[in-house]
């Protein structure tokens, strides 16, 4: 019964539309941004912000969009931030006519956005490819950014590590399979290197239709993203960043592997703190939420010493719990 009843209903869609029921009720609205040249960049953008709150951009990886990647963790920080949450180019809702695929024009659109909606100083988690477009940010526009959260963020890997076998994949044609999947079996495939413990036996159907939803638009720009942030790229070239960083890493990760999070701790140095969440594989921050959300509470609020908003008994109610 439940695959004909999928024909009709599309549950990745409706999960989709409880997601943005959930950003609206947390307080955010949804805004497309022209940034002129063809470029639109949409987000998540606190209904009224608060000049006495930090602000906290949240940059969401390949997987789905940015609420799928953040919906676990968005009542964590309403109380502390203004929170912002964008689709990064060719993604969601954002997109642009520009040739441009490197991660530092999407650096440069995030800034813009900000500076769209009046943002000028901002704290920065970034999980995976979103963790390349921050370190951008961080390392170009430092005056902008006060503290960043890495997440399992590949950003000191080199072209040649490819070749090395450090990755399970040989080949960039065999990641973009994997990393922009076509077909159930390639979803499937993408879950076992995402998570130590990928569900079973998810049907076919419902594989099929998570695809037709959230992975068949900007396949070719996206797969030139993938090639944009491998193809010539040396450790050497990368700039060091100085903010305060956090580096939190699956021990069990399989897309990016843990050395690469070692590899960055040594290269951004002592203004650098790492943690490592064990059981967990690339997508953590889904399959270890609770930890992963300690973990951000205690870098970007515990040791915050800004003086934030008094809340109401309503919006304290919302906070996230632990």
């Amino acid at each position: 019964m439940l695959p004909k009843l999928s024909k009709c209903i599309s549950f990745t869609a409706s999960r989709d539309w409880l997601y943005r029921h959930l950003f609206a009720a947390a307080g955010l609205r949804s805004v497309a941004t022209d940034l002129g040249e063809g470029t639109i960049v949409h987000c998540w953008v606190p209904k009224m912000h608060k000049p006495c709150k930090p602000s906290l951009v949240l940059i969401h990886g390949f997987g789905a969009n940015a609420m799928w990647q953040y919906g676990e963790h968005i009542r964590l920080f309403m109380g502390h931030f203004n929170v912002y949450v964008p689709d990064l180019v060719f993604f969601g809702e954002s997109f642009t006519l520009r040739a441009e695929r490197s991660e530092y024009f999407q650096a440069e659109c995030m800034v813009k956005m900000m500076e769209a909606h009046g943002v000028h100083k901002m704290s920065l988690v970034g999980i995976s490819y979103g963790g390349f477009v921050g370190y951008r940010v961080a390392a170009h526009f430092p005056d902008v950014v006060e503290k960043i959260v890495l997440c399992c963020a590949g950003v000191c890997l080199e072209e040649v590590d490819m070749e090395n076998g450090l990755f399970r994949v040989s080949n960039l044609d065999e990641a973009s399979s994997i990393l922009l999947p076509q077909t159930p079996d390639k979803l499937r495939e993408l879950m076992k290197l995402s998570f130590v413990r990928p569900a079973r036996g998810v049907p076919t159907w419902f594989l099929q239709d998570f695809i037709q939803v959230m992975c068949t638009d900007y396949i070719e720009q996206k797969r030139e993203l993938l090639e944009a942030i491998l193809k010539g790229r040396h450790l050497s070239d990368l700039p060091k960043i100085q903010q305060p960083t956090l580096i939190l890493w699956g021990e069990q990760d399989q897309i990016f592997p843990l050395e690469l999070g070692h590899r960055l701790k040594r290269h951004i140095g002592e203004n650098a703190q790492m943690a490592v969440i064990k059981n967990a594989g690339h997508a953590v921050n889904l399959e270890k939420a609770k930890e992963f959300g300690k973990h951000l509470k205690a870098f970007l609020i515990d040791s915050n010493t800004t003086k934030s908003c008094p809340t109401s008994p309503l919006s304290s109610r919302q906070n996230f719990r632990f």
